[in-house]
Formats: C-alpha cells, structure tokens, sequence
C-alpha cells in the first residue's frame, strides 16, 4: 500500500533538496533525507555543520530557504510550529526545559492536557510513562530537585505524554554520567522497538552512537558526506579525516 506522491506507508519524513541560507552562509545544500517509521537515526558532523540547522527546518523553527519536507505522506513545508507539533513532530533541545516548581507528575499532566483525552486516560498514560522513563519513583519530586538525567528524561516524558511520534533529540546525553548515558540508550531503542517512535539523535558521544546500533548520516559543510552504519562511518576514511579523525 502506498499513500500519496509515491510514499511508502513506512516511510514517515522525507525531505527533498532541503535548503538554508543566513545572508551569504550556506548552512544546508540540498539535503535529501528519509526516514521510516519506527527508525533511530543519529546526525552527526564537526561543528558548523549544518545539523542543528536541518532539524529545526523539520521542526519549524526555521523555514527553508528551497526545498520541500513531507510528513506521514503530507507536504508540511509551510505548516507552522505548533501545526507541525499538533502533527506528532517534538523537539527536545540541549538544555531541558521543564516547570521547576511543579513536581515529575504535574509536569507531564500539563503536557498532556491536549492530547490524551478525558482525565482517567490521561492519567494512565502518565502512570506508563513514569514507568517507562525511570521516573517513577520520583513522580512527586519537584523538577527543581531532578537530577541533570533525570530532568532530560523528564523532557523527553513530555514529549510522549503530548502524544509525539517523531521526536528530535538535539545532544540528549549532554552532561550525562556514564551510567545516565548507558539508560538513555535504553530507553531510546526501548521507545522505537516497543513504542513505534521515530527519533533523529544529534549527538558528538561516539561511543553512545555506537551503542545504540543506529544508521548514522554525517553532515559535512551543509551537505551529506555519507550514510550508513555506524561500522560503516567509523571505516569510511572520509569521514574520519573531517569528523572521527584518523587513527
């Protein structure tokens, strides 16, 4: 079965000869890029890269300057932000962004209000998502007291419990233990394996990449460099010359 303009039913968010220019920087040259439903992709890239730039484009914090993007079959090129969120598209930014007074709980309830219908399901849901982010234990916790992990998770509740089905995950082990690092992978491939989510992951911790056993595409001065798994990049000396560096 396929839908519209010749798109798979698995295929989730296209975008075709996706283009950003800031006066005379080109910070992203026509960048074709697909993912399918239920997918990890991780972007990597030196810095000046272009990737913060390509995912606030599909986010909707940029507009491109050519190019178009598809979701779920559906040209969203022009919706806005919160059109875009209402479609199922979330980002999560580096430093997390929580209601430091109101506790775990209170939190996610909020960003549930516009989505998860009358309140017994909204509050099931909530339950699964403690449970779910390791969050549990900490439901009546104020955000303040969270510690750097846990408020990242916390975020990333956020997202589910707004109902996100494509999440954009800027740096999110950012500042992370080794240990927070290592359940961060878990429940990333935990939220696409048995949850159905599609996440781009940018992130400079290679060996978290590594963990998660995701295909990776690398951005080199705006435009794709190459793509593939990450036993792939780690062996393309192309990539280690500009990105990885040589051995």
């Amino acid at each position: 079965m396929r839908l519209a303009d010749g798109f798979a039913v698995t295929e989730l968010l296209r975008t075709q000869a996706l283009t950003k220019r800031f006066r005379g920087l080109l910070a992203n040259d026509k960048i074709d890029f697909s993912l399918a439903v239920g997918e990890i992709r991780c972007v990597i890239g030196p810095n000046g890269a272009g990737k913060t730039t390509l995912i606030s484009m599909i986010s909707g914090h940029l507009s491109p300057s050519d190019g178009r993007i598809w979701f779920k079959g559906r040209d969203i090129t022009e919706l806005s932000l919160v059109r875009r969120a209402r479609q199922g598209i979330a980002r999560k930014f580096q430093t997390p962004s929580v209601f430091e007074r109101l506790s775990v709980a209170e939190n996610l309830d909020l960003a549930a209000l516009g989505k998860a219908g009358i309140p017994r399901d909204r509050a099931e849901r909530i339950e699964e998502i403690l449970a779910l982010t390791r969050l549990g234990e900490r439901r009546d916790v104020p955000a303040s007291a969270l510690s750097h992990g846990e408020r990242q998770w916390l975020e990333i509740a956020m997202l589910l419990a707004n109902r996100a089905e494509l999440l954009l995950l800027d740096e999110p082990t950012a500042g992370m233990t080794a240990e927070e690092t290592h359940a961060t992978g878990e429940l990333i491939q935990k939220l696409t394996g048995s949850h159905g989510l599609t996440i781009i992951i940018i992130e400079h911790d290679i060996n978290f990449i590594r963990d998660l056993r995701a295909p990776v595409t690398v951005l080199h001065l705006g435009r794709i460099l190459a793509s593939g798994s990450f036993e792939d990049i780690a062996a393309n000396d192309t990539v280690r010359n500009v990105y990885l560096g040589q051995q």
